[in-house]
């Protein structure tokens, strides 16, 4: 039956819950963090409370007109998430930031839904692998071998340019892997840049590279964006 004492439960473990999450995405200092986790988690909780709750909450109407159809609200809510973990997601040149604290959101409002039709034991478990997710897979993510990817765009002076031998073989003594470049000759010929996309299993490798590109007369100017989240 609905009561006050059950809205209570209902919203304090949404806001447990919620909190919980966002504390770690704060921790690793997302912009969407605890106090965004907890007010997704319990207004999810909230909405599933009024379609669970509506024949307590419309009694003067007759059981016909109210049709009690819990999975509506939940595609709604899902709908409305959407948005919110859109607005998170920042794609920066080649790089795409914010896809995993999107997820998180998503997550959080599901465990809220949960919460608010009290299926309690599906809720905890999802908080716990959902803290498992975040946390612990960061520390697999660290030790797993995988490619880093990278762009470099390197400007030098039209009249004393490092050919292509020259630096794909300065690419390589850094660690890195690279495609062919593309050519770009600008300012009537005062200037001339190389395009190329990199890869390389060291993250570390794209310091040592600017500092050795930094370090060469020839090269005017350079940019070395990382792809990824």
């Amino acid at each position: 039956m609905y009561g006050y004492s059950i809205v209570i439960l209902h919203l304090l473990a949404a806001l447990v819950a919620g909190g919980i999450i966002g504390l770690e995405r704060t921790y690793n200092g997302r912009p969407a963090g605890f106090r965004t986790h907890t007010l997704v988690c319990m207004a999810s909780s909230l909405l599933m409370l009024v379609t669970v709750y509506q024949l307590e909450l419309l009694p003067a109407l007759p059981i016909q007109v109210v049709r009690i159809d819990p999975t509506r609200m939940a595609q709604g809510i899902m709908t409305g998430i959407g948005f919110l973990g859109a607005g998170v997601i920042v794609k920066e040149r080649m790089s795409v930031r914010g896809l995993t604290t999107a997820a998180s959101i998503w997550i959080t409002a599901t465990i809220g839904i949960l919460i608010g039709i009290g299926f309690y034991f599906a809720a905890i478990m999802g908080v716990l692998l959902t803290l498992g997710t975040l946390s612990a897979f960061r520390l697999i993510e660290s030790t797993v071998p995988s490619l880093h990817y990278g762009r470099l765009q390197l400007r030098m002076p039209g009249k004393s340019v490092i050919n292509e031998t020259q630096l794909l073989e300065l690419i390589r003594n850094q660690g890195f892997a690279s495609s062919r470049p593309s050519y770009h000759l600008q300012n009537s010929g005062e200037t001339f840049e190389y395009h190329l996309t990199l890869r390389t299993r060291d993250r570390d490798n794209y310091r040592r590279l600017a500092e050795v590109l930094a370090g060469n007369d020839k090269v005017l100017e350079f940019n070395i964006v990382r792809m990824g989240d």
